[in-house]
């Protein structure tokens, strides 16, 4: 069994490169910056991605996501 840890919840979409809003759930957002995978879990699919850029913006992390380049790819 795969014992996970959530660690943020994807909010919006953030420009038109792809990058997301992520609300985090965790005591310290700097844990980002040490991260190279997630899951993204939705009701249809989990998916494993690829960080590629992490960014601070007030109480949000910025996350750019590898696989997706574009913001109809991750509105989907």
């Amino acid at each position: 069994m795969e014992d996970l840890l959530r660690v943020g919840v994807i909010s919006s979409t953030h420009g038109i490169r792809g990058e997301v809003k992520v609300y985090p759930t965790t005591n310290t957002k700097e844990r980002f910056l040490s991260l190279k995978k997630v899951f993204l879990i939705t009701k249809n699919e989990k998916r494993i991605l690829e960080i590629e850029n992490v960014k601070f913006f007030k109480q949000m992390v910025i996350l750019k996501f590898k696989e997706i380049n574009n913001i109809n790819d991750i509105e989907a």
